[in-house]
């Protein structure tokens, strides 16, 4: 049980991580730059990881591992960085976590197929109680939600959810740090030629900035990332989506903490649902009532 617990608390200091990116991108990053906002972000992270040592001894990939990590590096870095970097910019950073904790259910129904993960009762149940709880924060925001913002979320939640269940297909016997370290540099590398085309030279950055991308390239990025894939080899993908939705929680309350959004008494009834969610779909809620775990 507390193997169990350890995996599932690794779980979360990503998506608590990501949920900070909002509040962080909106107040510190500059918003002419999106492509290379996202460079930033992910191709440092992608070095740093990619120079220290593994257990494996495995720096760079190898055979099959090439064209996996560019796949992977636009499905849960390239494209999904801008994507995420856009929403901030247009919506308020509630609103866009909050479509983002659509992210478990995507998990859970890719899991079956791709994984032989069959949902259970209390994952599903759990993730029922998050989404009304995240309909109930969303429910009491006060801002009109961008069109083009919300596409943008949407996507990047198709996109991530489909890297992370691939990843966790694909990488048996890798170790996570390497694993995470090719999707970055590779999805890092992969917007640049976009970024020269379509914003011309790298912005000039102030010391306020960047320290903003100095916590969203080493916290919210590499640590998060490899804290995620490390959970994701230990825990069925439909238990680790649903940790996800702290993302959410986190991008609701750092949004009125730090940035003076709406926070109501019903937002904090949706949060507490939303935990509640969490809590049960993961494998010891179903330990705890004689149920058999997921493989």
């Amino acid at each position: 049980m507390e193997t169990t617990w350890r995996w599932i608390l690794l779980a979360a200091i990503a998506p608590i991580a990501w949920g900070s990116t909002y509040v962080v991108t909106a107040q510190l990053l500059p918003a002419d730059a999106p492509l290379w906002g996202s460079v930033l972000r992910a191709l440092p992270a992608g070095l740093v990881l990619l120079a220290l040592p593994t257990a494996d001894g495995r720096r760079l990939p190898r055979g099959a591992w090439w064209w996996r990590s560019a796949v992977l590096g636009v499905l849960t870095v390239g494209a999904f960085f801008v994507l995420i970097y856009l929403a901030a910019q247009l919506l308020p950073s509630s609103i866009a976590s909050m479509l983002m904790a659509l992210s478990p259910a995507a998990m859970m129904l890719l899991a079956w197929p791709l994984l032989r993960e069959r949902p259970h009762v209390l994952p599903l149940a759990g993730a029922v109680l998050g989404f009304i709880g995240v309909a109930l924060m969303l429910a009491t925001g006060s801002a009109a939600a961008n069109p083009l913002g919300v596409l943008a979320s949407l996507a990047a939640m198709g996109m991530s959810a489909v890297g992370f269940v691939l990843t966790k297909r694909w990488a048996s016997g890798i170790a996570p740090r390497s694993v995470t370290a090719w999707q970055l540099t590779a999805g890092g590398i992969a917007i640049i030629p976009v970024a020269v085309l379509v914003e011309g030279a790298p912005p000039a950055l102030t010391t306020t900035q960047l320290l903003g991308f100095g916590y969203v390239t080493f916290v919210a990025t590499a640590l998060a990332y490899v804290a995620w894939f490390t959970a994701l080899r230990r825990l069925p993908a439909g238990a680790v989506g649903l940790v996800g939705l702290l993302n959410p929680v986190t991008g609701v309350g750092l949004g009125a903490l730090i940035a003076g959004e709406s926070f109501t008494g019903l937002q904090v009834v949706g949060m507490a649902l939303v935990i509640a969610g969490i809590l049960l779909g993961q494998p010891l809620a179903r330990r705890g009532r004689g149920g058999r775990l997921a493989p």
